[in-house]
């Protein structure tokens, strides 16, 4: 478990950008990591928002070069599902003790949401150092992961929650930022569209800057 905890983080803390989807149609899911891919980026996380999720994650597991996370996993029952399908982590909004349990069972990291130091401090009681953060700019984005980071030095952060490419490189300048997620490479309007061309476009624009 902490081997795999230890993969994900190494290919995130390459990339430090993680980009998230909701699919209504898990048919795009080749030419999407295709994009993905050719923009520089390697890990992609399918969220539960949709009944495509599970479709999505299986298709999107077999595709050589792409690490595939589940998003949005709120149930036991989602993470077996997530762990069944492919994926090879969990993210969360929040911090569910069963869903930690489980995830630790199934031997997929799984990395749990907070949004004030009390559920870091709780996460972090639960042997979870890397924490999604939700959402980070409504939260106050760079400056509250700079003042939590100054309580818990322990604590890793991926930060969710309207970030964009205008403000992906405030968020990756603070160091206790391990990679930044967001729906904005992957965009709905682009996927309805089958704008592949544009999702390569800002993945690549999205390393550049993390680089």
């Amino acid at each position: 478990m902490i081997v795999e905890v230890e993969r994900v983080a190494a290919t995130l803390r390459r990339e430090r950008v993680l980009p998230l989807v909701a699919l209504d149609d898990a048919s795009v899911i080749p030419e999407l990591c295709a994009a993905l891919l050719a923009g520089g980026v390697s890990c992609l996380e399918i969220t539960f928002r949709t009944e495509e999720a599970i479709r999505a994650i299986e298709r999107a597991a077999g595709i050589d070069g792409m690490l595939i996370g589940a998003g949005t996993v709120l149930t036991v029952e989602q993470a077996r599902a997530a762990a069944a399908a492919g994926a090879r982590f969990a993210v969360a909004p929040g911090t569910d003790d069963a869903v930690v349990a489980e995830c630790g069972e199934l031997g997929i990291p799984f990395f749990p949401g907070i949004a004030t130091p009390t559920e870091l401090g709780h996460a972090l009681q639960l042997g979870r150092t890397v924490v999604k953060v939700f959402p980070a700019s409504t939260l106050g984005g760079p400056a509250f992961l700079r003042a939590v980071s100054a309580t818990f030095p322990q604590a890793v952060f991926l930060p969710t929650g309207g970030i964009d490419g205008g403000s992906l490189a405030s968020y990756l300048a603070v160091p206790s930022v391990l990679a930044c997620g967001g729906s904005w490479i992957c965009d709905q309007r682009s996927i309805r569209a089958r704008d592949f061309a544009g999702i390569e476009r800002r993945a690549r624009a999205a390393r550049e800057t993390a680089a």
